[in-house]
């Protein structure tokens, strides 16, 4: 998540729920919207981190399948596109719309 911070004067009180120092805090209500689960850990925490970990091995997959094309396509020559190489791009986009969907998420 992208935070801007507005700078304040000295003397002029941080905004509600918002702390000239540390950046952004949760106001009262947010705290208390965070779902605790029985482990005591926040559950918007775990499914941060859940979908961080899987953005990374979607990212790795990604890098494969980018240089399987690369392959495909210097092995092809320019006047051939075989099919496979078709779904490698295909598989290519499905995997970069999932990892974008997760990451609006933050």
């Amino acid at each position: 998540m992208l935070a801007l911070a507005a700078p304040f004067s000295p003397g002029e009180p941080a905004p509600q729920g918002r702390s000239s120092s540390s950046g952004i805090s949760l106001t009262p209500q947010q705290q208390d919207d965070d779902t605790k689960l029985p482990n005591g850990k926040s559950q918007k925490d775990e499914i941060l981190r859940s979908e961080y970990e899987q953005n990374t091995k979607d990212a790795a997959q990604l890098t494969e399948l980018a240089q399987q094309l690369q392959q495909d396509i210097e092995k092809n020559g320019y006047n051939v596109v075989s099919m496979s190489t078709l779904k490698k791009t295909d598989d290519i986009e499905k995997l970069v719309k999932k990892i974008r969907s997760r990451m609006r998420h933050y």
